[in-house]
């Protein structure tokens, strides 16, 4: 049977609490486009800056997400770790107006990391504990929407606030008192519900995996939220082994590696881009609008996901959300070739991220149906803590090679690197599916009975024994 995801809920808010997620989500992702600006222009930093921030924050993100899931599961109060998320932004964000120095900023940036998993692991238990068993999946296509119309109107507020001034770090105010409002309207407008889940409830809905496999919009990092600590044993590289020589003819590993290399050529990506932007000569309000394309692309393309995804396959929509994601970042790379003028080039860029908006939303639906069919009759736990850590080793490792290449390379040769080292995924997500076919059809063929042993060839009887001589 074919497995289904709702991207596109019966009606846009299935319950009016969930417009409680709408300001916060706009003021993460104008910070998203804030931050690196900040270390641009007024701080006057250079793009290794950048890379160096978003290497902080995702080593912060992961170390604090364990802490945070174990937390979660053992006091189970969503509304009192929404608000800590949502006050601590507010209160760090102002605290960020009064930096004078790279390294002050860093530092903040730092602890946004580390307390950002607080409100990803209790908003998906908060709807899993508050919809019933036919809710969810428009619960959560509800939530996703409030999520997109949330960044888009951030991103827009960023391009109208840059318009009528220079001011970034002004922004911050309005920024903090958007968190705030969620914060308050949390606290006053949920109640708890009586029904307590822990993270390991998230593995059993494809509709909050797809929720949990989202763009971080304070960073414009792909960073896989599970805070379910993976297991740690001795002989680490034994049971690795081990565990790839089990799963060799396996679907679950490939996923687990394409997953890998897309979140990394992602990261790689979304750090340097901002940085060549401003390099470019884009301003402020260009650059927002650039980001601003990109979030209304996924708003405009994500309800028609779980369509696609029943119509023509997870398998092949991943593919061809791969091949869009490959192309924008080639042909990113050969803007840099190409001397336009800047009307040109924002235009362009704004195509293009647009473009990559769209496959993103895509990937995410297709990409997470296929790995949740994966887990059947698997200890779905543990293999969504494996992909936590790879998809942290992915974004600090994507963070770090922006670096190197901002000191030692250029953006072109980031843009041309993240290309190419997508298409590698390609073969993996195309064997998978052969791995998946195979797998289906040996379960589903019936055992033949064992075959009935041969009957014992007759003895040849000598015909001239018989014959008695006189």
């Amino acid at each position: 049977m074919a497995l289904s995801l709702r991207t596109w809920p019966g009606r846009l808010v299935t319950r009016p609490w969930l417009l409680a997620f709408v300001p916060i989500n706009a003021s993460t992702a104008g910070f998203g486009v804030v931050l690196p600006l900040l270390i641009l222009i007024p701080l006057h930093g250079s793009w290794a800056d950048v890379a160096l921030s978003a290497t902080l924050f995702n080593s912060a993100v992961i170390l604090s997400s364990v802490v945070w899931g174990h937390l979660s599961d053992r006091y189970r109060q969503r509304r009192l770790f929404l608000v800590i998320n949502y006050a601590g932004y507010a209160g760090l964000y102002v605290a960020l107006v009064h930096v004078v120095s790279i390294p002050e900023l860093l530092a903040i940036y730092a602890v946004i990391g580390a307390l950002s998993p607080a409100g990803a692991s209790a908003s998906n238990l908060l709807i899993l504990e508050k919809f019933s068993e036919g809710e969810r999946a428009s619960a959560f296509a509800s939530f996703q929407s409030m999520s997109m119309i949330g960044s888009v109107a951030g991103l827009a507020i960023g391009y109208f606030w840059t318009l009528a001034n220079d001011t970034l770090f002004t922004m911050l105010y309005l920024l903090g008192a958007l968190a705030v409002v969620s914060a308050i309207a949390i606290w006053y407008g949920i109640r708890e519900s009586t029904r307590k889940l822990t993270t390991r409830h998230v593995a059993h809905h494809p509709e909050s995996l797809a929720s949990r496999l989202r763009s971080v919009t304070a960073s414009k990092m792909l960073v896989p939220f599970f805070p379910h600590r993976p297991k740690i044993k001795p002989r680490p590289l034994r049971r690795f082994r081990d565990w790839a020589r089990a799963e060799l003819h396996h679907e679950l590993p490939l996923i687990l590696i394409a997953t890998f290399l897309f979140n990394l050529t992602a990261n790689l990506f979304n750090i340097s881009y901002t940085p060549f932007l401003y390099a470019a000569g884009l301003g402020a309000s260009a650059i927002f609008l650039v980001n601003l394309s990109n979030n209304a692309a996924q708003t405009a393309v994500y309800p028609l996901t779980g369509g696609l995804s029943n119509r023509f396959g997870p398998d092949r929509l991943v593919h061809w959300a791969t091949y869009l994601r490959c192309l924008g970042y080639l042909a990113t790379g050969a803007i840099t070739l190409v001397l336009l003028a800047r009307s040109g080039e924002f235009e362009a860029n704004v195509v293009l991220y647009g473009i990559l908006g769209g496959a993103i939303a895509i990937y995410t639906t297709a990409s997470s149906l296929m790995l949740f069919r994966s887990l059947a009759g698997r200890d779905a736990g543990s293999i969504l803590g494996l992909n936590s850590a790879l998809g942290g080793i992915a974004a600090v490792l994507g963070a770090g090679l922006s670096g190197i290449l901002a000191v030692y390379g250029s953006y072109r040769l980031v843009f041309l690197v993240a290309g190419g080292a997508l298409l590698v995924s390609l073969p993996l997500w195309a064997a998978a599916t052969v791995a998946h076919n195979r797998r289906r059809r040996a379960e589903s063929e019936p055992e033949l009975p064992a075959p009935a042993p041969a009957p014992a060839p007759a003895r040849a009887v000598d015909p001239s024994a018989a014959v008695k001589t006189p």
